[in-house]
């Protein structure tokens, strides 16, 4: 194996392990500051609800959706007007 190729990869080896070794410290310190403020009780934790809820309009108006309808329209026209 020629000297070049030799030192290539030792400094392939060398970046990898250093960003895997990065990393890690990274992880671990996470883990460590989150037990750390669960343990102080200044994690504000709130556990999601156990069921999905169906997404609902927020109005059932008429005259609110003619209003949207209008503006959606209004915006592509404008669109399209620019971009021919």
């Amino acid at each position: 194996m020629s000297e070049l190729l030799g030192e290539g990869l030792f400094l392939m080896a060398f970046g990898m392990g250093t960003v895997v070794t990065f990393l890690a410290i990274l992880v671990l310190m996470t883990k460590a500051m989150s037990a750390i403020l669960l343990r102080l009780g200044l994690a504000n934790v709130e556990l999601p609800a156990a069921g999905l809820q169906p997404i609902t309009p927020a109005s059932n108006d008429p005259q609110q959706q003619e209003e949207v309808v209008a503006v959606i329209t209004a915006a592509i026209q404008q669109y399209r007007s620019r971009h021919k």
